[in-house]
């Protein structure tokens, strides 16, 4: 949270987000979302627990990896580390789900505030897991076209 106090008012407003560090070892189903949420934070965000990313739906560390960079977020894998390069937009562009659901999402989570349109190709893979999730999106306000 910002807030400003004046002479006669206080003002209160969105923080600016800031890269944090975050050991996923335990929760990796949590990569996709802290990734989405990394690509706007100053600095490089540091998440451990990559190497728990092989084995899901999609090899997650890479596919994280390789679809974020499509949006403009550098992300570098390095031993059981993965660093995300965050700043304050992303660029719109096509991703791929990797007909993961955990990827779908955390692509269309981080399109929200994407500088241009985001398109998610198999982006019905959230079935999976959270049908409703486009419904939801929609419901917050998101455009989303089917």
């Amino acid at each position: 949270m910002n807030l400003t106090v004046s002479a006669d008012a206080i003002k209160i407003g969105p923080a600016q987000l800031k890269a944090f560090h975050f050991d996923a070892t335990d929760c990796p189903d949590l990569f996709p979302p802290l990734v989405a949420l990394a690509a706007y934070c100053d600095g490089t965000t540091t998440i451990k627990g990559v190497s728990r990313l092989a084995h899901k739906e999609s090899d997650r560390g890479i596919t994280l990896q390789e679809e974020f960079a499509k949006l403009g977020v550098d992300i570098l894998l390095q031993e059981d580390i993965m660093a995300i390069q965050g700043g304050p937009n992303l660029s719109g562009g096509i991703v791929h789900s990797r007909h993961d659901h955990r990827i779908a999402m955390a692509c269309a989570v981080a399109a929200l505030r994407a500088s241009d349109d985001v398109v998610v190709e198999e982006a019905h893979a959230i079935n999976k897991s959270y049908p409703d999730f486009y419904n939801h999106l929609q419901q917050l306000g998101a455009f989303i076209v089917r």
